[in-house]
């Protein structure tokens, strides 16, 4: 929509420029619709909710201690065991859920036929979280 000027001694020509007036109005017009509706589209129920806690319970497995000693003899939890109460033990452990970590000690003076024997026993049990527990070096 261009405007012509009354003016005769300039010729007339069309308006480069967009009328930006109209728009401006539309946009008032829309910002004023939007504010008195959206108060009225937050309706909402006042409730007291109860509170919970959404964090997982975490487990923790048990722990066995088994000992070699010296002699070869071997020990749950400070228990003296032989190798098929042993067996049958890490065996009723290992279908469990969690499954028990295991703290495997041995004296160094063990054969390590012993402690395979152990862990073959252990593996057949299915238990997987065998740890070896040692002693550190004294520092210097």
């Amino acid at each position: 929509m261009a405007f012509a000027s009354f003016d005769r001694k300039v010729p007339a020509a069309p308006m480069n420029d967009i009328n930006m007036v109209p728009l401006i109005d539309v946009m008032l017009v829309l910002l004023v619709i939007f504010i008195v509706t959206a108060p009225l589209l937050t309706h909402a129920v006042k409730l007291d909710l109860p509170k919970a806690d959404s964090r997982v319970n975490e487990l923790k497995p048990d722990k066995i201690d088994f000992a070699i000693d010296a002699t070869g003899a071997r020990f749950w939890n400070g228990e003296r065991v032989s190798r098929d109460e042993a067996s049958r033990r890490l065996a009723a452990e290992g279908s469990r859920t969690p499954q028990p970590e295991v703290h495997l000690r041995a004296d160094q003076s063990v054969p390590y036929r012993l402690v395979a024997e152990t862990l073959a026993d252990a593996s057949r049990a299915g238990l997987s979280k065998i740890g070896f527990v040692s002693e550190p070096e004294p520092t210097r």
